[in-house]
Formats: structure tokens, sequence, C-alpha cells
């Protein structure tokens, strides 16, 4: 097995002039983790280009581990995702300025793929460094969802030996005197939060069984 971790981030969007993903990515780029080497890469945020790149990273590297990041403006915690919907649904429009409405993903896919991520165990390992995190259920309906139940149907499909997963990042320190009253998380602490979560990703085998639900 190829001992690679890929590590994707986004461009900045939205009207943002930075994006915490691809900063993470520039900075853990060509490092080590547990014996894996990091390939680091940016997507587009992109719904017609994102996928086709996520592909050739994939066929390039063959990594044992995926790990996708992307911005959630708003949420004051690392949370890793549980669920990738076969679903667009786009609130605003892409870098391209494509919107598409209630199609899905892959065409003839399931329409849910856990992740493949330890989420539990991942977020009780952060939390023990004093890193806020959190397990999320829902990468939304925009690229961010795209790409990662793109990267588990490829992982089925074509690369069943590894692994992979996406996480969502607060916005940086920088990026929330945009938005009064919104919560950030500095990039250290972020960059520092995604080496823990592929350590921990790459060392555990089985998930935590504890609680982690919501009731809304």
């Amino acid at each position: 097995m190829n001992r690679i971790v890929l590590l994707t981030g986004f461009e900045p969007f939205d009207g943002e002039s930075a994006n915490p993903s691809a900063a993470i990515v520039q900075a853990l780029d060509g490092t080590e983790v547990a014996g894996h080497r990091i390939e680091g890469a940016l997507l587009p945020v992109s719904f017609a280009a994102a996928p086709a790149r996520l592909d050739d990273l994939l066929a390039r590297h063959d990594p044992a581990l995926a790990v996708a990041l992307g911005q959630a403006g708003g949420r004051a915690e690392i949370t890793p995702e549980r669920v990738a919907l076969n679903l667009i649904d786009a609130r605003i429009a892409d870098n391209d300025g494509l919107r598409p409405i209630d199609i899905p993903v892959i065409d003839g896919a399931p329409f849910a793929y856990p992740t493949q991520l330890p989420v539990k165990a991942i977020v009780a390992h952060l939390r023990g460094l004093g890193i806020p995190a959190a397990p999320s259920l829902s990468a939304g309906t925009y690229v961010c969802n795209q790409v990662f139940f793109a990267l588990l149907h490829a992982l089925s499909a074509r690369h069943p030996h590894a692994r992979g997963g996406f996480v969502h990042l607060p916005w940086l320190p920088e990026q929330a005197t945009r938005h009064p009253g919104q919560p950030s998380m500095a990039l250290e602490m972020q960059t520092d939060a995604i080496r823990a979560t592929i350590a921990c990703a790459l060392e555990t085998d089985a998930d935590l069984v504890v609680a982690g639900g919501t009731e809304h």
C-alpha cells in the first residue's frame, strides 16, 4: 500500500480572500504523519471541475488515506463530517457562476455514503489536545458535499484499499473581521488539528462507541 495521505482544500469563494483549508494544505504539504507523506492539493470551487480534479489526484497518488477539507463559516469547531449525500442544491453560485439545484452528484449512485474516518475517535483526540471539535452529520449540499460524496464513491469503486472523509473548518480570525460576532480559529490551531486528525485516522481501526448524535 502506498504510504501517502492525499489532503485537499479549496480556493476562496463567496467573496472571501482566504480559505482555511487552502492554508492548511499549503502548511502540511510534503510533511510526514505516522510514517505517511502528505500530498496536498487545491480544488476549485466548481461543480464542473472539482470532481475531475479529485479523480486525477486519486489516480496519481493512490493514497492510503484521503482527507478533504472545506470552510464552514459560522462554525466554532473542527467538524469531521459523518454522511455524504448524493445531492447538489446550491444556495449560492460556485466560482464559475453555476448554481445547480436538486440534482445528484453522481447519477445512479446511492443516496448517501458514511464517512470512512473514525469521527468520534478524532473528536475525542482533538478535544484531548485542547482543540474545539464536534461531529457533524451534514456537509451541506454545496461543492464541499459534492467532493465528499465523489471521494467516497471513487474510493468504493476504484480504490478499495484506501479510506477517506471530509472535515469542515471555521473561519480564520482575519475572515471573521468581516463577519462581526461570528466565531473563528487561528490557523496554527487548525493546522495542528488536521495533523492530529490524520494521525488518528491512520492509527485507529475502529471508531469509539460513544454517543455523538443530536435531537434535532
